[in-house]
């Protein structure tokens, strides 16, 4: 058993001892065993977090670039160290499955050290006035200065890379930090702002107040987070960037990615691809492959092919290293996908694979013939299913990629150089991926979305411009 406290202020509050705070019980998506607890915060702790970033402040962003490097590579190193800790605690919490839960501390490590590279290159950028006749005299630079308190509100799916995406950029920044972990996965967040801790991070510059979404909410709308840095729902996501239109943003919201076959596409390389793209860590990325669009000329070669490899998928514990499908995050989730499936096949639409489920296990479903508008066509399922559609002209495939109200990234599979930048040109995405799925992230890449995926652009290099603002400095010699 496991217990994870909040941090303020380099302490950590809420023991197992500690009754002025309330207690969680954190539980397997996979069997429901009882696998820890934590502290979760009401508004005194989340206010009292907002005042030790908001002081931390004043101090740290006077922090020299190369003492922020040397602690990032620290986290960085220390991430490393415990790899094997940290993802099993992956798999106990949100089901994650173990191969995949390594492959996530990895990157963990990995974009720290990004932001620990960066802080070792970062500087102010000059600027030639010589083009202006009256610049003969002056000289121009621009310098990067921090905004203040970020308020890091952190998904379940992935609660240490997608944190590290918002804490690396607000150290290298000289932001502190207010870290909002997901209840359905805060032992994993709270565990990573403990390393942070233990590595030396300075009292205030990182907090960590597990608490219910109003409190977050409100915490929100309190003018001492200067910038919220929010990765979670389409609905909550907009909703908090109303509460807040004269402050600074980022949302990274929902998807519903695709991945287009075209006619001349190498089937034996894009298959296996898309089987990973759309069932690992059974589909509760952002970025998995939900729509699968494959020419017409190829499509009956694609089912042929394809059904088998799902249905030897290696599903179940997610503790196996064979394992590629494990739990949905909840009996809630896992309701929802099960009723989607119901009323599409009520609807006319056929399942090629799958469409079983088993507590919240739900088997990797291939699917076709959904009906015109119905929610696994148009919302983001947040599971192991594909949908299957077809096309006759590139046109009319970049119509079905364009035709949803997401546009977080998409893949597109083909041979051809010039094809590739007609989709390149023409989808309406924040990322495209060739010969490849949509589900690939690089962490030093710029990732977000348009339309209603969201605003603003992650990556660490992108993410710490958004935590800053640019000072124009003119110097006259005299």
């Amino acid at each position: 058993m496991i217990h994870r406290e909040l941090l303020l202020n380099g302490v950590f509050l809420g023991g197992p001892c500690d009754l002025g705070i309330g207690k969680e019980i954190a539980v397997s998506p996979w069997d429901g065993r009882r696998i820890g607890t934590f502290a979760e915060g009401g508004w005194a702790e989340m206010d009292a977090a907002l005042d030790c970033a908001t002081q931390a402040f004043d101090s740290y962003r006077k922090t020299p670039m190369a003492e922020r490097g040397e602690l990032l590579q620290r986290i960085s190193e220390a991430v490393t160290e415990r790899e094997e800790e940290l993802a099993e605690l992956l798999v106990q919490e949100v089901g994650k499955p173990i191969t995949a839960a390594r492959a996530e501390v990895k990157r963990t490590a990995l974009t720290f050290r990004l932001a620990a590279d960066l802080a070792r290159t970062l500087g102010a950028d000059t600027v030639d006035l010589s083009y202006d006749p009256r610049g003969a005299n002056y000289r121009g630079e621009v310098r990067r200065r921090p905004v203040g308190p970020v308020l890091a509100i952190v998904p379940w799916n992935w609660p240490y890379n997608l944190a590290a995406h918002k804490i690396a950029p607000a150290l290298l920044a000289g932001c502190p930090v207010i870290l909002k972990p997901s209840t359905a996965a805060a032992l994993c967040t709270l565990t990573l702002a403990r390393l942070i801790h233990e590595c030396g991070c300075p009292a205030g510059v990182v907090n960590a107040v597990a608490c219910p979404n109003a409190i977050a909410e409100k915490a929100v709308r309190d003018p001492r987070a200067k910038f919220v840095s929010f990765t979670g729902s389409e609905a909550v996501g907009w909703r908090l960037k109303e509460l807040v239109p004269d402050r600074k943003v980022s949302l990274e919201l929902g998807g519903d990615a695709s991945a287009v076959l075209c006619e001349d596409a190498d089937l034996d390389h894009a298959l296996p691809l898309v089987l990973n793209g759309a069932f690992a860590y059974a589909g509760q990325i952002c970025i998995s492959v939900q729509h699968l669009c494959v020419h017409e000329s190829r499509v009956d070669e694609v089912v042929a092919r394809l059904v088998p490899m799902i249905e030897n998928l290696g599903c179940g514990d997610p503790a196996l290293e064979s394992t590629v499908v494990g739990p949905v995050i909840n009996s809630s989730a896992a309701d929802r996908i099960e009723t989607s499936l119901a009323s599409a096949v009520a609807g006319g639409a056929r399942i090629l694979a799958g469409g079983q489920r088993t507590g919240n296990l739900v088997s990797p479903t291939f699917i076709c013939d959904l009906p015109a508008g119905h929610t696994l066509a148009c919302d983001e399922v947040f599971g192991p299913v594909l949908t299957l559609s077809t096309f006759a002209t590139d046109a009319e495939a970049m119509g079905q990629v364009n035709a949803g109200r997401f546009g977080l990234q998409a893949g597109v599979f083909t041979a051809s150089k010039d094809r590739a930048e007609l989709y390149i040109e023409n989808l309406e995405v924040g990322g495209v991926v060739i010969n490849d799925v949509p589900t690939v992230r690089f962490d030093a890449m710029p990732y977000g979305g348009v339309k209603r995926s969201g605003f603003g652009r992650e990556g660490v290099r992108y993410a710490y411009e958004e935590m800053t603002e640019p000072l124009a400095v003119v110097r006259k010699d005299s």
